[in-house]
This record gives structure tokens, C-alpha cells and sequence, in this order.
């Protein structure tokens, strides 16, 4: 007999059947399962999905609006240019990463090899500019200065310039009319990141990958409104890429223009009044250094006394924002950024900070007559004032015995802002104040006036200054300890000095702290733009405004106009009297005071300056000029460092700047057809109905012109009576300095 079943299989193989079975079974559940997901939960959003790989898009840029002074002359604005561009990802695909392609392409446009790489490799923490930051997935310009032959060229021989392109497109330009500059106003652009389009994609302004976006100065601060939103055309396309419809398009919306409170020819006025007067400075011998003034950077600051808007903003040194247009180059990037720079894209007016010297008596005199001291008292001017075995000396020793708080102002007496501080740092208990919380009048006036913060105008990365006061006192000292600790010496230099000193009690209100804070010294940081808004608060009765720029956003078409209105950020702590007794004191430093010698012959009765030098000294430097000065319509304020005296240094360059606003010759005389704005511009420019704005014509050199005009006329003898101001006989007592040892004046107890 046998054990086989009939069916001829022994349990053994039946076994192994039904576990084929059941695998069989279970894989066609798990496909069938897969299948029902995939076409029938899912199958609408893979459906759409795949829809979505034939469907492709095509950029159009929007056309970035323009930037416009306060008559409608473009700043900056666009045009057609033939650009050369590489994709990058084109290159890739190729064996030598496209090196071949790009070496060639250099040939063409007359570049080296070496540059045309550096246009398209990709930044990163290693890769030193000039390098693309902009997204690596659209092509990179290599030139935006390609001549129609070389385009030519290119087009023609497209099998040599694989992932090359060469076509027109509209490029930023800044147009610099009558040969004003405004680099640091306008700012420049550059290609969007791949981080900013991911930060911006839920916003209601995402980027493209073809965006430009404002980097700096007003291209920054108006980026939005002047970028628009580029129109995206959408293709249906065949596994072949052969067009086959239009899915759905959206038309480019183009940016709006940015109209501004800039008036270009006054701009191109203060630009060049403050490069002559930096070359004049740089002639000058400083006695104290034994050498030539270096004048190396300087602002000047054009604003509305009644608004604040800015006329014009000059910054030195400056450089042309068309190096960013198309890509910066390695050579030009070198000579922005590098040591020997002296840092262009700096805009000083709002980012340079330095001790504002006497022009900060202003606020001192604010200060002391909030602190109960009489306008019309008799302070002592000494020759000198001596506090624990150190003395301070008044200018050349000069005294004028007992004398008003306005005379004091006038003349710039530093023995009377000495003692009113000193007295003061005294009644709050010296260095170790009385319980309970100082007065501190000196230093809350300060903040009254608006220093030590930003003043909020409508540019980026504007610094704060600095009040020294006893808040900051106390975080500086815990920040610098260690390294005060580690480098002073009791008997060492004068920086050892200061360190010991520090190291034991720089978290301390000194007695020399508070003299030296009286006269816009020591720790004391301003800014040309803070200065300029004090002034301007003088000249108005005492009303502070938040300086602007942005005037007026008009959409491309003309139908809708946004303006920007002054806005009023508070008042100055000063009753009118006291406001009074000021504008008469810096009128007299006019007339007969430390600038009086740089406006001889200026009609005072019929413009009537008022101004405050100022003399600023920097350890280690030469010391700082400052000028702040106001009529009733503007301030104008100017700063050079390393340069010399208020007066002597920034004097004749503002008063030039003033002659060219109001058309005054160098006689006195006024000539109304000459004066390029005797009154602040308070309309807006008229847009034409297709939505142009109209834009007067401008000189090829506004500056030049009006330098020839003043000339025109023979210059008043200094020693004689000009038109209405005089020329003190004793001549300018801000024009020579102490002799004295760099940084005495500070004290260290």
C-alpha cells in the first residue's frame, strides 16, 4: 500500500500550495488597495499634479517705478539695455561645468575668463563678492553694456553659446541729472535670494525668482511699492515641450513712482559744496598735528525747517550706484568695501556719528535754564576752570567776565557751560548721587531734544547716537570691565589713564564726565540728520518733525496718489522766551559771532540767518567741524572729519549753499531769477493723463552755474562791513585752537 493521496500531493506540498495562495492573495489586496487610493482618494490632487508637469510659466517682469525729486525729475528710472545673461543650469549639464562656453563668451564681450566666472558662481560664507546671491535657477547677467554686434554674435552662433542668452531688457538707471549723485539716498538692487522668496511666499508681496529688490536708501525703504508685480503667463506644453494652449495668464502690474522731496539741483549744490570744501580743508596746515588736514568723510543735510522733508542729503565719500547694475565687479566692489575705501556706502548724514562739539551748547542752554538758572544772569566767562588740580581753559584763554546764558551761546563761552554742569553734577550728589532720582537736567534735556534714538526718517539702518548718561554709563562699564581691568595702568599713557580710571569707577558720573558732556564732548554721538532736526525746531518755534524723504507714491498709471504728510514727533522743552533768547544768540553768531567772518556781506535784513559751530575733538584725529545753521524756511547743516574748525572749514561752503537757494551774489544782492528755491516746493508735479509725470529741464551743472553767478560780483573785503553783516575786526575766534596735549580736557576723577 501507499500513502499518496489520489490527488497525487502529500500534505506537505497541499501545505506549501495554501500559503502560495494566501501570499498571491494577499499581494493582489495590497495592489487592488494601492490602486483605490491612489486613483480614486487621491486621484483628483494627482490628476492636478500631473496636469501641472505640462504646464509651463513664463516671466514678465515688471517695470520698477521711478524715483523722482520734488519738481519730477528722475533720480532713478529705466531703460533698455541689450544683457547677456547664462543659466546656470544650463552650464551644469555640461562635462567642464559650461568653462569652455563662458571662456568663449569672454572673448566676445571683451571680458576675461576669470571675470565671467566670478559673475556666475554662487555666494555663500566662502565666496568673496563679486559672486551671484540671487537665485541659482535664473539666468544670471554676465553684462548688461553688450553692444548690438556682440548680441549679434552671440544669437547667431547659439550652438557655440549653449545656455547663453543676449537680449534686450529694461535695466535700472541712475540717472544723476545736472550731475547730482544721491548715491547713498537712492540705494541700488540686487537679485532676489532664495531665502527672501521663501520668507516673502505667504506675504501679499511674494517674490519671483526674476525680482530685483532694493537694497539700501530709498530703493529699499520703497521696494514694495516701487517693484510692482511681475506678469506670469502659464503654457500648456506636450511631453515634447511643444506649446499647445494658453493656460491662464496674469499681466505684469508695473511699480509705482516714488516722488520725493529731493530738489536735484540743490542736491548737486550741497554735493559740491562739500567736496570743494573737504579739498580746501585738505590744503589747510593743522598746527596741533603737524600736518595737513585729511578731511576724510564728511554729510551735509538740506532740510525744511517747517516740515521736515529733506531737500537734499549729501554724504562724502560717495561713489556711482550704476557699479550695481548687471552685477558688480570684483575691481569696483574692492574699492567700496576695502580698507583704503573709506567706506562710500556709508550714508554719513544718517550712520556717522561724532561728538557735536559747541553746536550742542543748544541744548545745555535748554538744560540749565530748565534747571532754574536765569536767562539773563550773570554767569562768569573765565580764561579758565579748574576742578581737582586740572584745568579747563575757555578758547586762547579768552574771558569776558559775567555774562548772559545768550551771550554765552553767542560767543560760545565754554567756562560758563562748565560751571552750570558742574554745579549741577554737585546739587545731584557728585559722584555718588543722593538717594531717590538725580535731576540730571543736562542729560534728560538731551532726550528731550530727541538725541539718542533714531529720528525716524524714512531710510534703513539710521544709527541712534549716544547720551551718555547714567543708564548708559552703568551698561557700558559692565560690558568693558574686563578688558579696562586687564589694559589700564594708574601711571601709564594717557589710554592707560583712562582705562584704570574706568576699570574702578567707569559706571560712575565723574565730574569730568558732566563738564566735558556741557560742551558736546566726551561720550556725546550725534548724527548730521539729528542735528539738522533740532535746528530746524529752533527755527520753527519749537516743533520737532520726524525728518522724511518719500513725498508722494503715484501708481504708473497717474489715477492714485498717496501722500506722505510731515508728521510732528513732539515739542522742544523750552518755553517761547527762552526760544526767543536762542534765535537772537545764534543770530548774532552771524553777525558778529564765530561765523560771522564766512557771511560778510550777506542781507540779513532780508534773510536772516542764525548758526552755532562747532569744534569737535577726537582722541587720536584731527578734530571734526561742524556748522548748523537755519533761516526760516531751512536748516542746513554740515560736518566734516578731520577738518578743522566750524567756521573755517564748513563756513563758506554753506554759505554757498545758501546763496544758491536764495540767488544772493557774493555782493549781498539778491537776484529772485537766480535763486533756485527760495521757498520749500510744496506741490506735487502734474501727471499727464497717460500717467507720465512732467519733468522740467535741469542745467547740465546747476553747481557750477551758480558758483559763476555769486562770482559774478566782487567778493566783500573781510576787513570792511559787508551788505548788513559785519566782519568782527578781532577776526574769527574759531578759527585757531588750543595748544594744548590731545585729549586734556577730559577729565579722570
Amino acid at each position: 500500500m501507499t500513502n499518496i493521496p489520489e490527488t497525487g500531493r502529500t500534505p506537505r506540498v497541499q501545505i506549501r500550495l495554501v500559503v502560495i495562495q494566501i501570499l498571491v492573495l494577499s499581494l493582489l489586496g495590497t495592489l487592488g488597495g494601492r490602486l483605490w487610493y491612489l486613483q480614486i482618494r487621491e486621484g483628483d490632487a494627482y490628476a492636478k499634479e500631473a496636469s501641472g508637469n505640462h504646464v509651463q510659466q513664463v516671466v514678465d517682469p515688471a517695470v520698477r517705478g521711478s524715483i523722482l525729486d520734488a519738481r519730477g525729475v528722475p533720480l532713478a528710472d529705466n531703460e533698455t539695455r541689450l544683457v547677456v545673461s547664462a543659466s546656470r543650469t544650463d552650464l551644469l549639464k555640461m562635462k567642464d561645468d559650461g568653462k569652455a562656453v563662458l571662456a568663449k563668451l569672454g572673448k566676445v564681450l571683451g571680458m576675461s575668463a576669470k571675470d565671467v566666472m566670478q559673475k556666475v558662481r554662487l555666494c555663500d560664507a566662502k565666496t568673496p563678492q563679486p559672486c551671484w546671491n540671487g537665485s541659482p535657477y535664473q539666468p544670471i547677467p554676465i553684462t548688461d553694456e553688450a553692444t548690438p554686434k556682440q548680441a549679434l554674435q552671440i544669437r547667431e552662433r547659439a550652438e557655440d553659446f549653449p545656455g547663453i542668452t543676449a537680449e534686450p531688457e529694461a535695466v535700472r538707471r541712475y540717472a544723476a541729472p545736472g550731475k547730482s549723485n544721491a548715491a547713498q539716498v537712492l540705494g541700488y538692487l540686487s537679485p532676489v535670494t532664495d531665502e527672501e522668496i521663501t520668507k516673502a511666499q505667504d506675504t501679499d508681496s511674494p517674490y519671483l525668482r526674476s525680482d530685483q529688490v532694493g537694497r539700501s536708501g530709498l530703493e529699499r525703504q520703497y521696494d514694495k511699492a516701487l517693484r510692482g508685480k511681475a506678469g506670469v503667463t502659464r503654457y500648456e506644453v506636450d511631453n515634447l515641450g511643444r506649446v499647445i494652449g494658453e493656460a491662464e495668464a496674469d499681466a505684469a502690474q508695473p511699480g509705482a513712482n516714488l516722488v520725493t522731496s529731493i530738489d536735484s539741483r540743490v542736491q548737486r549744490v550741497a554735493e559740491y559744496e562739500l567736496h570743494e570744501a573737504m579739498k580746501t580743508a585738505r590744503k589747510q596746515f593743522d598746527k596741533i598735528t603737524g600736518e595737513n588736514y585729511k578731511a576724510d568723510s564728511g554729510a551735509v543735510v538740506v532740510m525744511e525747517a517747517k516740515t521736515g522733508r529733506i531737500v537734499a542729503m549729501a554724504s562724502a565719500p560717495t561713489y556711482d550706484p550704476n557699479v550695481w547694475v548687471g552685477g558688480i565687479s570684483a575691481k569696483d566692489y574692492k574699492k567700496l568695501t576695502g580698507k583704503g575705501s573709506d567706506y562710500p556706502l556709508l550714508n554719513r548724514a544718517i550712520q556717522g556719528q561724532s561728538a557735536p562739539g559747541s553746536t550742542f551748547k543748544v541744548v545745555s542752554t535748554a538744560a540749565a535754564v530748565e534747571a532754574g538758572y536765569e536767562w539773563d544772569g550773570g554767569y562768569p566767562c573765565t580764561s579758565s576752570y579748574s576742578v581737582g588740580g586740572q584745568v579747563f581753559k575757555n578758547f586762547e584763554g579768552e574771558s569776558f567776565g559775567p555774562i548772559s546764558l545768550g551771550r554765552a551761546l553767542e560767543v560760545s563761552c565754554d567756562t560758563v557751560f562748565y560751571g552750570l554742569a558742574d554745579r549741577e553734577w554737585k546739587k545731584d550728589g557728585g559722584i555718588n548721587p543722593k538717594k531717590g532720582e538725580p535731576k540730571d537736567y543736562f542729560y534728560k534735556a538731551a532726550h528731550q531734544f530727541g538725541l539718542g534714538k533714531e529720528t525716524g526718517i524714512d531710510l534703513p539702518n539710521e544709527v541712534t547716537g549716544r547720551v551718555p548718561d547714567r543708564q548708559w554709563k552703568e551698561s557700558y562699564w559692565k560690558a568693558n570691565k574686563d578688558a579696562w581691568c586687564r589694559t589700564g595702568k594708574k601711571d601709564g599713557t594717557y589710554v592707560e589713564k583712562i582705562a584704570y580710571e574706568n576699570c574702578l569707577e567707569g559706571n560712575k558720573m565723574r565730574e569730568g564726565d558732566s563738564i566735558n558732556y556741557s560742551i558736546g564732548q566726551g561720550d556725546t554721538l550725534v548724527t548730521p540728520i539729528q542735528e539738522a532736526r533740532i535746528y530746524g525746531a529752533l527755527a520753527n518755534g519749537g516743533t520737532i518733525y520726524q525728518p522724511s524723504i518719500g513725498k508722494a507714491i503715484i501708481s504708473a498709471d497717474g489715477r492714485t496718489v498717496q501722500e506722505i504728510k510731515p508728521r510732528a514727533t513732539g515739542k522742544l522743552p523750552v518755553s517761547k522766551a527762552t526760544l526767543k533768547g536762542m534765535d537772537t544768540a545764534l543770530e548774532g553768531v552771524v553777525t558778529r559771532g564765530t561765523a560771522a567772518w564766512k557771511f560778510g556781506g550777506w542781507p540779513q535784513d532780508k534773510i536772516p540767518l542764525h548758526a552755532k559751530t562747532g569744534t569737535a575733538e577726537v582722541y587720536g584725529k584731527q578734530t571734526t567741524s561742524w556748522l548748523a545753521t537755519y533761516s526760516k524756511d531751512y536748516t542746513v547743516v554740515m560736518t566734516i572729519a578731520q577738518a578743522g574748525t566750524g567756521s573755517g572749514a564748513s563756513g563758506e561752503a554753506v554759505r554757498h549753499i545758501y546763496n544758491a537757494m536764495y540767488g544772493v551774489s557774493a555782493d549781498g544782492t539778491i537776484d529772485k531769477k537766480n535763486a533756485l528755491l527760495p521757498t520749500p516746493e510744496k506741490s506735487l508735479p502734474k501727471v499727464q493723463t497717460d500717467g507720465t509725470i512732467k519733468s522740467p529741464k535741469i542745467s547740465k551743472d546747476p553747481a557750477k552755474d551758480q558758483r559763476a553767478s555769486q562770482e559774478a560780483a566782487p567778493e566783500p573785503d573781510e576787513t570792511q562791513q559787508g551788505a548788513t553783516v559785519n566782519t568782527p575786526a578781532n577776526g574769527n575766534r574759531d578759527t585757531r585752537r588750543r595748544r594744548r596735549r590731545r585729549g586734556s580736557r577730559r577729565m579722570l576723577t
